[in-house]
């Protein structure tokens, strides 16, 4: 089940403004970690070959939710989709350093911060300048595997709890709607009341990240 949300006033959510529209899709971004696919030349690395969890959504191939596709192929095709992603980022949008993606395909946030040029107007996060790479975004977002709404909302709802005890009390609660995730965050998304930039929200957002699933980093 796709997770669908408006803007929370973090830059890296403007990707999300780019793309989700037309797709009806939320692009869900992984935490940090250190298990970066980079083989070491500064290329992508090819997709795992080792069996993985999840359930592709074959909506690329016409294949409705009964396929019996095997899972790992569809979580590998999600991961290549976003390797040809990063590979655009890398060279039509010309950001060099743009990070692989995790092992489980989801862009790794933390690492694309920081090569974000604060003077670009957050080009990094919209796939390039004039939406160059959004196309290679939107397959590899129609690719992402199926999420459990649910248990998205506890992880969302954890970490929610968490950030307010410790200090930003402010930081609101998840809902669900239809059965769709609305993520929490700002109270106000269009005139921002909290700053993810001061130290105290960054030590908070540190602190529990650990609360969040693989794939919702950045989500809120």
């Amino acid at each position: 089940m796709n997770i669908h949300t408006t803007s929370r006033g973090t830059a890296r959510l403007r990707l999300t403004a780019a793309v989700a529209a037309p797709l009806l899709l939320l692009c869900v971004a992984c935490g940090g970690g250190d298990d970066n696919a980079s083989d070491g030349k500064g290329e992508v690395a090819s997709a795992p070959d080792e069996p993985t969890t999840g359930e592709g959504s074959g909506k690329d191939k016409g294949e409705d939710k009964d396929s019996s596709k095997p899972a790992a192929e569809g979580k590998s095709a999600f991961y290549d989709a976003q390797v040809k992603y990063v590979r655009c980022m890398r060279t039509k949008a010309g950001v060099k350093d743009f990070p692989d993606p995790k092992l489980s395909g989801y862009l790794n946030w933390p690492e694309i911060d920081k090569v974000v040029d604060p003077k670009n107007g957050g080009v990094e996060y919209k796939g390039g300048k004039d939406g160059v790479c959004v196309p290679e975004l939107q397959r590899a977002m129609n690719l992402e595997p199926k999420r459990d709404a649910q248990k998205d909302y506890e992880s969302m709802l954890a970490h929610a709890k968490c950030m307010r005890d410790k200090g930003v009390s402010k930081f609101t609660n998840p809902t669900m709607s239809g059965g769709k995730v609305l993520p929490g965050g700002d109270p106000s998304p269009g005139n921002p009341a909290l700053d993810p930039n001061s130290p105290a929200y960054k030590q908070a957002r540190e602190a529990c990240k650990g609360k969040l699933l693989e794939g919702l980093d950045g989500m809120q």
